[in-house]
């Protein structure tokens, strides 16, 4: 885990590296949560077997960018995976991509095809420098001179946004329009359009995320799942609700997910413990 140049916090809610290795080929999801995702890869391409967005084609990226999404992404493995991944804010697609996240919902985008030249070079960069401390150094030095602070959304979307996250989810969408002096369709309009997702979907997606990352917590800190107790404390009606959610967003209930990603759980932990200071 890095922590960044303090001009990218407000926009980079966690940058990670990570070297996976020692598993069986396979496949690895990845979930629906409340960042857009960045990943350059240091050796083998990420092979996308199935995007969030069923109509995009699988396909192999030496880095992308994935938007927000509602359904789980696949992910072929040959048993490692080495790469630097950022997760970034809605506020940050703007500032640091030059697009609103909306443009980019449940789509993987080629990093060079999105940014240009200045993909390319990050890519270059990251890939040839020497350690973790200089692939940092690498990213950073790229994002910094990309970096557009005033190019963010209304104000009314970032405090709506604001609003649901801080909440973890459980604001309803009636009140996070109230407090932003919108009516409830002007408002999912608006919101829809900069993030890619509806209000509900943004809170349910923020409810799920906390709840898979406190989950994975709890197991790589060697308790046990509980899952009735997990479910109260991140919002859910009770554990069935818990359930249904977790097959939504990932295609699986929450123990087959755990016997299925467990080395991958065990990052999730890490990469939380940012998130949950950022």
């Amino acid at each position: 885990m890095h922590r960044l140049h303090p001009a990218l916090r407000p926009y980079v809610a966690a940058a990670t590296g990570y070297r996976h290795e020692g598993f069986p080929p396979g496949e690895h999801l990845g979930l629906p949560s409340p960042w857009l995702t960045v990943v350059v890869t240091l050796d083998e391409p990420l092979e996308m077997a199935a995007h969030p967005d069923p109509a995009q084609a699988p396909g192999r990226f030496d880095a992308l960018v994935g938007g927000l999404h509602t359904r789980p992404a696949r992910i072929v493995h040959p048993g490692r995976q080495a790469g630097v991944q950022l997760s970034l804010t809605p506020l940050g697609a703007r500032a640091l991509l030059g697009c609103p996240a909306g443009q980019l919902a449940s789509t993987d985008v080629p990093l060079e095809a999105l940014l240009g030249a200045a993909g390319a070079e990050l890519t270059d960069r990251v890939r040839t420098a020497a350690g973790w401390a200089g692939r940092f150094a690498a990213l950073e030095r790229v994002l910094l001179r990309r970096l557009r602070p005033d190019t963010g959304p209304r104000p009314e979307v970032t405090e709506a946004w604001r609003l649901t996250t801080a909440a973890g989810g459980r604001l309803p969408v009636a009140e996070v329009a109230r407090r932003t002096g919108w009516s409830v369709r002007y408002l999912e309009q608006r919101f829809r359009a900069e993030t890619g997702l509806a209000p509900k979907e943004a809170a349910r997606v923020v409810r799920f995320d906390r709840a898979r990352r406190a989950l994975a917590a709890r197991v790589t800190a060697g308790g046990p799942p509980a899952l009735a107790e997990l479910a109260v404390a991140a919002g859910f009606s009770d554990q069935a609700h818990l359930t249904r959610e977790w097959r939504a967003f990932s295609g699986l209930p929450p123990t087959r997910w755990l016997a299925a990603e467990f080395g991958f759980v065990q990052d999730t932990a890490t990469v939380s413990a940012a998130l949950s200071a950022s």
